[in-house]
Order: C-alpha cells, then sequence, then structure tokens
C-alpha cells in the first residue's frame, strides 16, 4: 500500500513566521502560530497518492474497513488533551473543546454500528418486470476521494462530520479546515498516523482559499460547511468540474414562542439557542417571535436569565459566553446590532463587543423593538444577540418565521407537544426543534434532513444519505436467456 502519510508530514507547524499561514489566538488576539502550507502542485500529489491507496482501501470490505474506524477512535481518545488543547485554542473554549474528542469518537463508533445495516438495506437484486431472463444486482461504488472543506466554529467535529461516513463507505478523505483554527490539525493528524492503514487515505491539509481551489481541482466530490457566499462559489467550482457539491450553509432559525409556552422554561430554551458557544453555531437561534400576550413577561424572563451568565474571562475554566473565534465576526454582530439600534430598537442586556485581555467578547444580548428592515432580523448574525419580536396571531408568526432566504433549522414552544408539531409542520426549514432549541445535533446519524432555501445543497448528512451519498449506484444486469438479435428485437417492436 502506498503511504500517503509521508506527504502529510510535509505541512507542520513552525517557528518561522514567514514560511507559511498565521493564526491569531482568539482569547488574547495574538497572532502565536504558524503552519506550512502546501502549494497546489502539492495538493495535487496528495490526491494522487490518497487516490491511489483507495482501491486497497475499498477491497478491504466495510467489516475491514470498520475495524481499522474503531481503532482510530481508540487513538483519538488516547490523544484526546493535546487535541482539546489545540481546539482550545484555536476556539478560545475550554468545556466544549474537551468534549469534542469524545463526540467524534462516538460518531465513529455510532456509524460502525449503522453502517452495516444502512448499506444492507439499500443493496437491491431481482428479476426485471419486464424481461423474465433478465435479473439484476446493484453495486454501490464509493467515490475515489472526497474532499472537504471545513468550518472555524466547530473545528474538528464539522471536519470529521462527513470524513467519518464517507471513509466508512469506502472513500479516501482530503481535508482543508478553515485557515484560521489550524491548531488543531497536528495532534488530528498524530491520531490518524496511530493507524497506518488509515493514514493511508486520510489527510488534513492547512490552508486558505488557494488549497481549497487545489482541493476542487483534485477531488471527484466536494462537501463543504460554510457562509452561503463562499458556497455559491464553491458550487461554481464544483460545477465546472461536474462533481457533486455537498453544502451545508448558513442559518438564520426562528423560534416561535406562543401564548401557552411555560415562560421560563421558553426563555431558557432561547437563551441556549442563541448564546451557546457564543452563538457561533449554523443553528444558533437568531429570530425569536412570541404571542404578544406573553410577550412582556418573556422578554423580562429572557433578560433575567440573560445577565446570570458570566463571560468566561479571566478565567476560561469559568463562565458561560467564550470570546469570538474571529475577530472579524464581532465587527459583523456589533454592525447588525448598530443597524438595529439606527432604526429604532432598543437593547435591554448586553451590547456591543468589548476587547478583554486582546479577545473580543459579548455579553448576551436581548434587543427588542426590532422589524424585517433590520439585518438583524434578515442576515446571519453568529453572535449571542437575540432579538425579540411580538406576533398577534400563529399565522403572522409562521410568515414571519418563513420570511427568510434560510432554512436550516428552527424551533416551537407552546404549551403542548401537539400545538407545537401542528405549527413545526408549516415552517421552511429543514429540521424543526419542538418544545426546545438546537436539538439537531442529537439525530444526526439517526433521520435525514435537508437545508431548506439558501442554506444547503447536495441532500442530506444526517441519517443513513450521509453515508449513501459517498456511494455512486451502479446496476450489474444478468440475461439468463439467449441473446435476442436484431431480427427478434424487430419483429417484437413492428420494424
Amino acid at each position: 500500500m502506498t503511504d500517503a502519510s509521508t506527504a502529510q508530514t510535509t505541512f507542520s507547524a513552525t517557528t518561522d513566521e514567514s514560511a507559511g499561514l498565521r493564526a491569531r489566538n482568539p482569547r488574547t488576539g495574538e497572532v502565536d502560530y504558524t503552519v506550512t502550507t502546501p502549494t497546489p502542485a502539492e495538493v495535487g500529489v496528495l490526491a494522487t497518492q490518497l487516490r491511489a491507496t483507495q482501491r486497497v482501501w475499498r477491497d478491504l470490505g466495510l467489516d475491514g474497513r470498520i475495524a481499522v474506524m474503531l481503532r482510530w477512535a481508540d487513538a483519538i481518545e488516547q490523544l484526546h488533551e493535546s487535541i482539546a488543547t489545540a481546539e482550545g485554542t484555536d476556539t478560545g473554549r475550554t468545556r466544549v473543546a474537551g468534549e469534542v474528542p469524545f463526540m467524534v469518537s462516538a460518531s465513529i463508533r455510532d456509524w460502525c454500528a449503522k453502517a452495516p445495516g444502512i448499506v444492507q438495506n439499500a443493496t437491491l437484486e431481482g428479476r426485471s418486470s419486464v424481461m423474465s431472463d433478465v435479473t439484476y444486482t446493484m453495486q454501490l461504488d464509493p467515490y475515489a476521494l472526497l474532499g472537504i472543506i471545513s468550518p472555524w466554529n466547530h473545528p474538528f467535529l464539522l471536519s470529521s462530520t462527513d470524513a467519518i461516513p464517507a471513509l466508512i463507505a469506502g472513500c479516501a478523505v482530503l481535508v482543508k479546515p478553515s485557515e484560521i483554527t489550524p491548531r488543531f490539525i497536528e495532534p488530528v493528524m498524530a491520531s490518524i498516523r496511530k493507524v497506518p492503514e488509515l493514514a493511508a487515505v486520510l489527510a488534513y491539509v492547512p490552508g486558505a482559499a488557494d488549497v481549497g481551489r487545489a482541493v476542487i481541482d483534485n477531488v471527484d466530490a466536494l462537501c463543504f460547511t460554510g457562509s452561503v457566499s463562499t458556497g455559491r462559489v464553491v458550487a461554481a467550482a464544483c460545477a465546472s468540474r461536474f462533481i457533486p457539491a455537498f453544502l451545508e450553509l448558513g442559518g438564520k432559525d426562528a423560534a416561535i414562542v406562543t401564548g401557552s409556552a411555560d415562560v421560563p422554561s421558553a426563555a431558557a430554551a432561547v437563551l441556549k439557542g442563541a448564546v451557546h458557544n457564543t452563538g457561533q453555531m449554523c443553528f444558533a437561534t437568531e429570530r425569536i417571535y412570541v404571542d404578544r400576550a406573553i410577550h412582556g413577561r418573556f422578554v423580562s424572563e429572557l433578560v433575567h436569565q440573560a445577565e446570570l451568565l458570566e463571560l468566561s474571562y479571566p478565567d476560561p475554566a469559568h463562565g458561560h459566553v467564550g470570546p469570538f473565534i474571529l475577530e472579524h465576526q464581532a465587527d459583523i454582530v456589533d454592525r447588525h446590532l448598530q443597524d438595529a439600534v439606527d432604526r429604532g430598537a432598543e437593547v435591554l442586556t448586553g451590547g456591543m463587543s468589548t476587547e478583554l485581555g486582546g479577545g473580543r467578547y459579548m455579553r448576551p444580548t436581548v434587543v427588542v423593538g426590532v422589524n424585517h428592515t433590520m439585518t438583524l432580523l434578515t442576515d446571519e448574525t453568529f453572535g449571542p444577540v437575540m432579538p425579540v419580536m411580538a406576533y398577534d396571531h400563529i399565522d403572522e408568526a409562521i410568515e414571519l418565521a418563513n420570511d427568510s432566504e434560510f432554512g436550516l433549522s428552527g424551533a416551537v414552544i407552546s404549551g403542548s407537544a401537539e400545538e407545537s408539531d401542528v405549527i413545526g409542520r408549516r415552517l421552511d426549514a429543514g429540521a424543526i426543534s419542538l418544545q426546545d432549541t438546537s436539538l439537531t445535533i442529537g439525530i444526526m446519524r439517526d433521520v435525514e434532513k435537508v437545508a431548506f432555501k439558501g442554506s444547503g445543497l447536495g441532500g442530506s448528512r444526517m441519517g443513513p444519505a450521509g453515508l449513501l451519498r459517498f456511494l455512486r449506484k451502479k446496476a450489474l444486469i444478468l440475461r439468463s436467456g439467449p441473446v435476442v438479435g436484431m431480427d427478434a428485437l424487430a419483429e417484437h417492436t413492428g420494424r
């Protein structure tokens, strides 16, 4: 088996600031990490190596690949401290960074358990309904090389979300994580090198847009997670090569709170959905529509609960709200907030971002007096801001929730599951949390959902489709009787 890991070790951390990609520490504001990056030509060489070794990986069979992947899960857990430390520095998060290696290893084990049944259920064989002597068998043939371009808000988790099922399906995988958060690559690659069979078909490469373009130029299919604007560029590049593009893009999740909802519970759910990970999640709650009958009580309760939360500064191990990973993102959130205030909105708690110790932080921010003329209600904000808008009738709430170019997910909180279900079925989004927010992550490998509108393209990354989309369907068709010649065919067709 050709060893692709030799090429992988070319790209490593360095103290030479002129040698490659430089990364900012979100807590200190200092640029304190530099990593060498491959040239487009080197990406091409690595892609060729991965494509060559994929044949051996494919021929291991599903059981063989599962055995290798389970060893990787073990290796990730063995190196969890170094992975968590690197990711924690990348993101400014401590608790979540410590959980991520175990989330990834659990994902591997879960996919390994589910994959045999998924593949078996998708494999068909039978007899032609029009030719009695013709039978068919379906072959599920993996793409040779999958490319992944992953985002900065969850570096390891989102870089592995598509890679795990693709590897189990039999693909080789080339991952280009965000240039904003490159530190985690080195310890993750150390875990991969502990499993030589995997190191031959899985590589992470650091880099910016030029490396991303080189990945697209050299793969057979691509997964991208990120903004809508960049997703459009990626989709066009993939279309020019006629390769599949699986895109998971931005969101502007709406939460509807009805007049029958329990106010403290509804406020807690909204606060969690909006503030978790500093709101830096594609399925963060970014719009809240509340029945006017309880609007005042709900807003007061939301403000009260928001003011109980603390920034995780100066001690990253304490508090609830960490720094913005990307400094520019703090600027975007501030602009959205200022635009709303300029148009008549009122900030009840929180406010503009502030610099602490070199990092950018924002307290949980509750805003009222908002409407859909404000960017805070229309564009993806990606910060811990909660704009709350009153409605008079449920039809109005549904219309407001659906008045968006995004359709990733949403939420409904009411006095009963039945009431929420009725409303949820009318929302134009791919996953609707009922009686809570941000439940999507709990069903990642269980049920399929697609992104509506501008939030994505290319089928579900969840449920059985999350694996099957990496397998091309080939039909093997057998005639067991005599060959039908042209004369017989002409007689049969009347020509």
